[in-house]
């Protein structure tokens, strides 16, 4: 028997090695924005889920700075206990707002709200229906629920009806869970026809907002609103920390079933509340969004501007219309591995995505609002180039 218990991590590090899978942290060294400065060098920026460029403005800045003087860093406590703000209720009532639904709750992280959201709402007696592509947070979310889970086929409605047909009438509730905005890829979900299905066979849904809170809709409330569901009886869940430029996560709903949170979400009630200075943040994000819909405008001619430079210049391979994330899969992780390091050399920061978090090794392009045309141009440019 082996005396280091230990040994084990060296030999599975070794392996992540040979497959290039490792994966370290690249140090920003200057404000989020079009340009970051990475490691002494200004690179355009195509790595952030800052899609509206809030996350550096002046305004979130301040709001931050003067609810730290006001409260201090830190809320030094869960919420249920003694580390509930005003803050933190003006915020849900905005994200409510924003949604239009009848209330909200914060959480810590996206992460958090994904896995506290789902091991709530279903158990060991249920049964969950969940996108191949889903995100990790959802996907172990439905792990911690213990709930049965079945993947259905990618955006395949008809997969999902048929799986219902068959597992429903075992489970005593469903849960059908999906992203609005696949975090991959770009591609948006059916949502309507999902709950049309949902209906059909009494499911709950939740939709995962991530990518798309503050980039689609006419207010910037997301693929519910893009698709015109909002009013719909179903559960949206997302984070403070892509268009809106903080951090944390939510959950929005009917008030029962924010009120049921309140009172089972393990990763609510048992962890510290969100800082001051990310409340503030965010809720300066939410008025922003809803003030300032050319920043989405600009986003969107963004989005039009770099598919008609590839596709009419290069031939480049677009699929993608409406939203700013763009993939292209590549053969293995070492291609992208040096495709990345080639965009580096051509003053472009787009990271190279492999397993595990996907399957198919790629470069993953996101757009910002407040980039210029020649970035888009010279990212198309370098793209065919490699």
């Amino acid at each position: 028997m082996n005396a280091d218990p230990y040994a084990w991590i060296e030999k599975d590090l070794d392996t992540i090695y040979r497959a290039n899978w490792y994966r370290s942290p690249q140090s920003i060294e200057s404000c989020p924005g079009p340009r970051v400065k990475l490691a002494g060098d200004w690179l355009i920026n195509f790595a952030s889920n800052d899609y509206l460029g809030l996350a550096g403005d002046d305004r979130l800045i301040q709001a931050a700075m003067a609810a730290t003087q006001e409260f201090g860093t830190g809320t030094t406590g869960s919420r249920l206990v003694g580390g509930h703000r005003d803050l933190h209720r003006q915020l849900e009532q905005s994200i409510a707002n924003l949604k239009q639904t009848e209330d909200a709750l914060v959480f810590s992280s996206g992460y958090l709200a994904n896995l506290g959201a789902i091991a709530s709402l279903v158990g060991k007696r249920d049964l969950i229906l969940s996108d191949k592509y889903n995100h990790s947070s959802l996907k172990n979310g439905a792990t911690l629920s213990q709930a049965q889970t079945v993947e259905y086929d990618r955006c395949n409605v008809e997969d999902v009806r048929a799986l219902l047909t068959e597992h429903r009438d075992r489970y005593r509730k469903c849960l059908i869970v999906t992203d609005s905005v696949f975090s991959m890829d770009g591609d948006l979900c059916p949502l309507p026809q999902l709950l049309a299905v949902a209906k059909q066979f009494n499911c709950m849904v939740l939709v995962d907002e991530a990518h798309a809170t503050g980039v689609l809709g006419a207010r910037g409330a997301g693929c519910v609103e893009h698709f015109g569901c909002t009013g719909e009886t179903l559960i949206q869940v997302g984070t403070l920390s892509k268009a809106l430029g903080s951090l944390g996560g939510y959950v929005a709903a009917d008030a029962a079933v924010i009120d049921f949170l309140r009172n089972r979400a393990p990763t609510w009630i048992y962890t510290t509340g969100l800082t001051p200075a990310d409340t503030a943040a965010a809720l300066e994000a939410v008025k922003i969004v809803q003030q300032e819909p050319d920043r989405r405008r600009r986003l969107q001619q963004n989005i039009q501007n770099f598919r008609d430079e590839a596709i009419a210049n290069y031939q480049l391979p677009i699929t993608n219309s409406l939203s700013p994330i763009f993939s292209f899969p590549l053969k293995d992780a070492a291609t992208a591995l040096t495709a990345s390091s080639k965009l580096k050399e051509m003053g472009i920061f787009a990271p190279a995505i492999r397993p595990p978090t996907v399957s198919v090794s790629r470069i993953r392009i996101s757009l910002m609002a407040t980039h210029e045309l020649a970035h888009l141009q010279h990212l198309a440019k370098a793209l065919a180039q490699i």
